[in-house]
């Protein structure tokens, strides 16, 4: 893995330094890197996101889901967990946790073809063992669950959150991405789960980690 032809390992390193609890590895800033270069290539093809400066894409896309993923170890998760990453779109926040944390099961949900071929094809070039699920997570086998079910952009908070709570294990965390202007009306489309604080977001006024879990 050489790292990005966009930025230099340095600046990505920086760019994600605000979110970070820890310090992470060369290795890890620079498969940043090459996910960021991928992106990037795709984008001008597949609207993928609309943040189009790579420098943004680092600040808001990596650095927000790396936060998701040092928070969620901190609440105790383990390394070796399963984790779904609802409406994954171009990744997030499922991909950077899943370079962050490698022996994570991780699965990425995403019903869009494109957006889909494009996590395989990250997933191939990472080298990563990130499951893409092509397809609605309503669809999938009754039996699937999982410790951790992420939530970030999706087009329908609602919808996303009845699909999404089914999924979660017994003791599993929903982990959403979201706005503070959003957050009454996640907690009040998901009466049965029980949130703890909502975690601020670094270098943002309005963006918000929640975390909870089902009440039974």
């Amino acid at each position: 893995m050489t790292g990005s032809q966009t930025l230099s390992p340095d600046r990505i390193r920086q760019l994600v330094s605000p979110y970070l609890i820890d310090s992470i590895e060369d290795s890890i800033v620079n498969q940043l890197g090459s996910y960021l270069d991928l992106l990037i290539k795709w984008n001008a093809k597949t609207n993928l996101t609309a943040i189009r400066e790579p420098e943004e894409i680092v600040r808001q896309h990596f650095g927000e889901s790396l936060f998701a993923g040092q928070q969620l170890l901190r609440q105790g998760l383990s390394e070796s967990a399963s984790l779904l990453d609802f409406g994954s779109g171009a990744g997030f926040p499922g991909l950077p946790i899943q370079i962050l944390l490698p022996q994570l099961q991780v699965t990425l949900a995403e019903s869009q073809s494109k957006k889909a071929s494009f996590l395989r094809e990250a997933v191939r070039t990472l080298n990563l063992t990130t499951t893409v699920y092509a397809g609605r997570v309503e669809d999938m086998p009754q039996a699937e669950r999982f410790d951790v079910v992420t939530l970030r952009a999706v087009d329908n908070m609602q919808a996303a959150l009845a699909g999404a709570v089914p999924r979660l294990a017994e003791a599993g965390t929903l982990a959403v991405l979201t706005t503070e202007n959003q957050r009454a009306a996640v907690t009040q489309h998901a009466p049965e789960i029980l949130w703890a604080e909502a975690i601020a977001i670094p270098q943002s006024e309005q963006r918000i980690l929640l975390l909870g879990k089902p009440s039974k």
